[in-house]
């Protein structure tokens, strides 16, 4: 099972009580807690590529189907596309720790039983695939909450070294887990690798347990799961470069889901290749992408992001090609080393832009969207594949994959990359209390909250194009409705509305202000009349109270919608 990466509040390094790291791309490494939960990660993911080996391996000596044996990746990406929204909100509001103990545990046990019915020949086709379905479940869950406990483990400036050495772990594993697995299949048969697969989760559950997180106080009230996945699709239907990562990674899952899906079909009955040798084509992807490592670096120097992706998406189109028509296997395997290191150029980039793209407070849902887009069409792409194939053939399916890939290069102009670069959403922590003579319930509402310009006419246009990016970051951090009026009394007054349904929603609107959003702040408050700050008030449903009496009656001079400056 890949671990992959990102999320919350780093724990500085004072508080973890080490010192400060330096510069080096090796600095995770030197924090303990984040060196054994990389060691069990890679352990792990060596496992599960062995027991993708002997799985698929397994499915073609069940069945001769290419839809079948394509049904495989099917089974393990489908549970993402069923459960990708509330896991990820699970894992923003759950204790992360406990909730990877459990996940980690059900693997262990769908992996065992996976080993035992294989020992006793009582596995069939579709057993097979119940159970790596069950065991795709687990990943679901696992995978967001994994992401976001990577910054509690290192320092904020430690991130990308962290995302690159998890990169730079789960590609090892890539490389070395087929080649082992088809060792292993090849002298004790698939069982062999389900057992070990259950034992390398042991590895991981081991190392969880012996982390204990610090907790990060929040003025922030509590989200339940409901609400919790609503704001993150909230979030993600008004964050336009969040969105560019999603179609990015969805376009390209979806033509180079034909190579992942159709290998094993290729190597056992076209090329008429052995477990072993099935197990060193797979693992020549893991090898390309772990030497891509040491060239990403210049690369992304000397390149810009988007230019980078496109030519990764031109050099793994040329390995499905390769895969489609090559029956020579020493340059099969040099074309999927060069498929290897563009996958990993690909994913790479567009997973650190998912992160980029997503605050703290949102990251774990974010990513689990990302992560529902990129298994279920891994899942759609796979079945459509290998329908296709069983139609037309492998190599009509593949050149088919191979042109989709091309033709998804549009994407690139129409959806880049590089407008995530450069966000900083780190909370701003910029919006003070509310000074309020009536205090509600948290669930009490709905809110709505005005917010009251002074605009001189000849900055009209400027001010309205610039309240645009305002309605934006609103919408995203809890707004359910915004609007901006003019006064036709007194044109040069503007007042501003968002709704929010509870008092609780708008606490955590103030907690989750980012800086980016304190800038677009800046940029329409600069269009006020000199000496002149917009001011907010706050009004609540007038039935919210309902019979309730105040513990305190308001004071005479105050306002029941009591005015605060931004």
């Amino acid at each position: 099972m890949q671990k992959p990466q990102s999320s919350n509040a780093p724990v500085r390094g004072s508080e973890a009580g080490r010192p400060e790291p330096g510069a080096s791309s090796w600095s995770p490494l030197q924090r303990a807690v984040f060196r054994s939960l990389w060691i069990a990660s890679v352990a792990s993911n060596i496992g599960t590529w062995m027991q993708s080996v002997g799985a698929a391996w397994l499915m073609t000596s069940l069945t001769p189907s290419p839809l079948l044996v394509a049904l495989m990746q099917t089974a393990t990406s489908l549970p993402i596309l069923l459960v990708g929204l509330p896991v990820g909100a699970l894992a923003d509001v759950v204790d992360r720790r406990k909730l990877l103990l459990v996940t980690e545990a059900w693997m262990l046990l769908v992996a065992l039983v996976l080993g035992l019915l294989t020992l006793a020949g009582l596995m069939s086709a579709w057993t097979l695939l119940a159970l790596t379905f069950l065991l795709g479940l687990g990943i679901a869950f696992d995978g967001p909450a994994w992401q976001a406990i990577v910054p509690d483990l290192v320092e904020h400036q430690e991130l990308p070294a962290a995302v690159a050495l998890n990169a730079t772990g789960f590609n090892v594993a890539r490389a070395i887990g087929p080649a082992l697995g088809g060792l292993v299949v090849a002298a004790a048969g698939p069982a062999a690798v389900f057992l070990l697969n259950a034992v390398s989760f042991l590895v991981v559950l081991v190392a969880i347990y012996r982390w204990r997180r610090a907790r990060v106080p929040s003025n922030a009230p509590p989200e339940d799961m409901l609400g919790a996945t609503a704001a993150g699709m909230r979030y993600v239907r008004h964050a336009p470069a969040l969105q560019a990562v999603l179609v990015r990674i969805g376009v390209f899952t979806l033509g180079a889901s034909a190579l992942w899906a159709l290998l094993p079909v290729v190597a056992r009955h076209e090329l008429g290749l052995d477990a072993t040798g099935y197990g060193i084509i797979l693992g020549s992807l893991g090898f390309g992408a772990v030497g891509s490592v040491l060239l990403l670096p210049r690369l992304r120097r000397s390149l810009p992001v988007d230019r980078l992706t496109a030519a990764a998406i031109l050099v793994f189109a040329g390995a499905t090609l390769a895969l489609a028509y090559l029956r020579f296997v020493p340059l099969l395997v040099v074309c999927m080393l060069a498929g290897g290191m563009a996958w990993l150029a690909m994913m790479s980039s567009l997973t650190v832009a998912a992160q980029t793209a997503s605050p703290a407070w949102v990251r774990a849902r974010a990513l689990g969207i990302y992560l529902l887009v990129f298994q279920g069409l891994l899942a759609a792409g796979s079945f459509a594949w290998g329908a296709l194939a069983e139609q037309f053939g492998n190599g009509s399916a593949l050149s088919f994959a191979a042109l989709v890939l091309v033709c998804g290069l549009a994407a690139t102009w129409r959806w880049p990359l590089h407008m995530v670069q450069g966000l900083d959403l780190t909370p701003s922590l910029h919006w003070p209390d509310p000074k309020l003579v009536i205090t509600p319930d948290p669930a009490d509402g709905p809110v709505l909250i005005t917010v009251e310009y002074r605009v001189p006419a000849e900055h009209t246009s400027d001010f309205i194009q610039a309240m645009d990016a305002m309605r934006s970051f609103r919408r995203k951090d809890g707004a359910v409705r915004w609007g901006l009026f003019r006064d036709l009394a007194d044109p040069d007054r503007y007042l501003e509305t968002f709704l929010v349904p509870s008092w609780a929603e708008h606490m955590r609107q103030h907690a989750r202000v980012t800086v980016e959003d304190q800038a677009t702040e800046a940029r329409a408050f600069a269009f006020q009349q000199p000496g002149v700050e917009p001011v907010a008030a706050h009004l609540i449903d007038a039935r919210a109270f309902g019979g309730r009496t105040l513990a305190e009656p308001p004071h005479a001079e105050l306002p029941i919608d009591t005015q605060l400056r931004l």
